[in-house]
């Protein structure tokens, strides 16, 4: 297993170095036309970029204090789906401004009745023409009062044969087989500004507005946003999810943003340490999990570079992530003291930042892209070799809803790539 980056003469290094000095303020957009907003991605878009090569990356533009744009949904979900199944038209239309961050994007897969047992959605979508109407409900959208375009998945039929359907056909009826059910799924890209959208917030305890209510009524979406082909939505779906679930197990505690474990620990030795051996004690445990955390991720890089089979690494390390992330923030606001009761106090009296932000939005950490009894359902299976849990009646469990997410597991970690 290797810990170590390479050289600083590293060629690859080196080439980052120029550029950047060649552009020692780059907008969003010089950087994702230079492949350094996504390198793993292929060329136009990135650089073909190996495991070690993105870590390269990573490292001289942190060095820089350069940023790359912020579109978690676009960049880590749509886009490598796009590229997975994308036409032609679709990657020269959509990956460049997902790259630059100039159209945010969100994903419009969760509904009221399908949550985890996602096959159960009744969104539907009927072809008249060149066009698709689409009906439904959609619930959880993160950033769609920003969003340019949403993934969007509906039922379309039973069978890919429903491309040819008449307008009005309903399919997905109860009874059908499990096959049935994900056979008449349709992935589509949906303009979120077309008429019959009503998007309705959602307010979190933190006071913010994250997610959303998203109503299709009657919305008209042209034939050729169409991704993939149809009926086969359900394996886009799960490519989509399999980058989800390694984008929020990465970085920061909060999803891969905000402050780590270390920041935490930067702050009280700024404040001149702790005497109390219980929380002493905590703070080496939340130390003890970040270095579980990286060295997970390293042993994943190290097996990639070694082209190795990936495994099931991507459910451990967010399962493990999720959880750290509460530690962190829960630590925070105990360090707080009573002063924790309050919005405005820090830990041992630093300046609030977002550790209060972070305590109360900490809760969703777990629920989130795949709750933690999914992802142990997924270790259970894979790694312990424990038999599936048994399905309830037609329309599948959340076991079964982890079977699939195992199965796009084996796409491979691709968690240095976002």
């Amino acid at each position: 297993m290797d810990f170590e980056l390479p050289a600083e003469d590293d060629p690859r290094r080196v080439a980052v170095r120029r550029w950047l000095d060649e552009h020692p303020s780059p907008s969003d957009r010089e950087l994702a036309e230079a492949g350094l907003v996504a390198p793993h991605w292929p060329r136009p878009w990135g650089l073909d970029a190996d495991p070690e090569h993105q870590l390269i990356v990573d490292d001289e533009l942190r060095r820089a204090g350069v940023r790359r744009p912020v579109n978690l949904i676009g960049i880590g979900w749509a886009g490598p789906t796009l590229l997975h199944a994308g036409t032609e038209q679709q990657k020269q239309r959509y990956l460049m401004p997902l790259l630059a961050g100039e159209e945010v994007w969100c994903q419009l897969f969760s509904e009221p009745g399908a949550g985890s047992d996602l096959a159960a959605l009744s969104t539907r979508a009927v072809r008249d023409g060149d066009e698709w109407v689409v009906t439904g409900q959609k619930i959880w959208t993160s950033l769609a009062q920003h969003a340019r375009f949403g993934i969007l998945i509906a039922r379309t039929g039973d069978s890919p044969a429903a491309d040819g359907a008449p307008p009005g056909a309903v399919a997905g009826q109860s009874g059908q087989d499990q096959r049935g059910k994900h056979s008449g799924i349709s992935y589509f890209v949906c303009p979120m500004d077309a008429p019959g959208i009503t998007i309705r917030p959602i307010i979190e305890m933190t006071g913010a507005h994250t997610f959303n209510e998203v109503f299709l009524d009657q919305v008209r979406i042209p034939a050729e946003n169409l991704v993939g082909e149809v009926g086969e939505g359900w394996a886009l779906a799960k490519v989509t999810l399999s980058n989800e679930r390694v984008t929020l197990s990465t970085g920061g505690a909060l999803w891969g943003m905000g402050p780590t474990a270390g920041d935490l620990l930067d702050v009280v030795r700024a404040q001149g340490g702790l005497d109390d051996p219980l929380l002493r004690h905590r703070l080496v445990q939340l130390h003890v999990e970040s270095e579980l955390l990286r060295l997970i991720r390293l042993r994943t890089v190290s097996a990639a570079i070694r082209g190795e089979a990936p495994g099931p690494e991507a459910s451990i390390r967010k399962v493990l992530a999720d959880e750290h992330g509460q530690h962190v923030f829960g630590l925070a606001k105990d360090l707080a003291g009573a002063g924790g009761m309050l919005v405005d106090q820090g830990p041992l009296g630093a300046p609030v930042g977002v550790w209060h932000h972070g305590f109360l939005f900490s809760r969703a950490l777990t629920v989130g892209g795949g709750t933690g009894e999914v992802q142990r359902n997924i270790i259970a299976e894979r790694v312990l070799g424990l038999p599936h849990e048994p399905d309830v009646g037609t329309g599948g469990t959340e076991a079964a809803w982890a079977r699939d997410r195992a199965t796009a597991g084996q796409l491979g970690d691709q968690s240095v790539r976002h």
